[in-house]
């Protein structure tokens, strides 16, 4: 493999480690909302009221959706950079 092609290589390598972190982060912290605060810390968090319900009950129901929504615009955005960091970007 000549050096043009190994810095093309190592470069393609890069983003796609920084797309997966991004995704593994991103994943984590949509479980944690969904899983976590809906169902494994349901009881601590229904000390809590949201809108008049408890917070267990509230991000089962409400407020995961929410966090996903939120999740997806903080995917967009960071993916932009990642993209314009790499020279990937197809914005004029």
């Amino acid at each position: 493999m000549d050096e043009p092609e190994q810095a093309d290589t190592k470069h393609h390598a890069a983003y796609w480690r920084a797309n997966l972190k991004l995704l593994g982060v991103l994943l984590s912290i949509w479980f944690l909302a969904s899983f976590g605060a809906g169902i494994l810390f349901r009881p601590f968090l229904d000390q809590f009221s949201f809108g008049g319900y408890p917070l267990g009950f509230w991000f089962a129901q409400q407020g995961s959706i929410y966090v996903f929504l939120v999740l997806i615009a903080v995917y967009v955005i960071a993916m932009h950079r990642i993209e314009r960091k790499f020279d990937l970007d197809d914005d004029d």
